[in-house]
């Protein structure tokens, strides 16, 4: 070892990224870039991880209206029950009902497609004939709830089966 070797000194050769390395690169970078301009023009979480998350995109103010939106089904049992809004349940998250109420409301029959996920997955269990899609409010006032919430059904749907 000569005096200018320390025992740590080690030799690292550099290697340099290719053209092909690095188109690959900037090709992914495009596409993800504009699959994120996509979801975030369609406002919706349709595309997540590509879009927004609404939901978590704001503080609530002290003075405020908080909407919460849920679906209640009747099954062919004869039971009134919540649907569960997740990919477990139903096959859709509850983002997903929130961001698309508005559509929902317009066209009920979107929410045969609860109805089919909620089967399609749980074959065994009883099937929904009647879904209504449910806006629970909560007014806040100086940060604190302001009287009992209110309820509202925006649509309703009977089942096909």
């Amino acid at each position: 070892m000569t005096q200018s070797q320390g025992a740590g000194d080690q030799h690292h050769e550099v290697v340099r990224l290719g053209r092909v390395g690095k188109g690959l690169r900037v090709l992914v970078a495009i596409a993800g870039i504009a699959l994120l301009i996509n979801g975030s023009v369609r406002a919706t979480d349709d595309a997540w991880p590509f879009g927004p998350m609404s939901q978590y995109a704001m503080s609530v103010p002290d003075d405020a209206r908080i909407d919460y939106t849920r679906i209640s089904a009747v099954t062919d049992a004869g039971t009134t029950v919540d649907v569960p809004l997740n990919i477990e349940g139903a096959g859709v998250a509850r983002a997903e009902i929130e961001a698309r109420a508005g559509e929902i409301v317009k066209d009920p029959s979107l929410l045969q497609q609860v109805a089919d996920g909620w089967a399609r997955k749980h074959p065994d269990q009883p099937k929904y004939v009647k879904l209504e899609l449910i806006r629970h409010t909560t007014q806040l006032v100086n940060g604190r709830v302001e009287g009992p919430p209110t309820s509202q059904v925006l649509a309703t749907w009977e089942v096909r089966r």
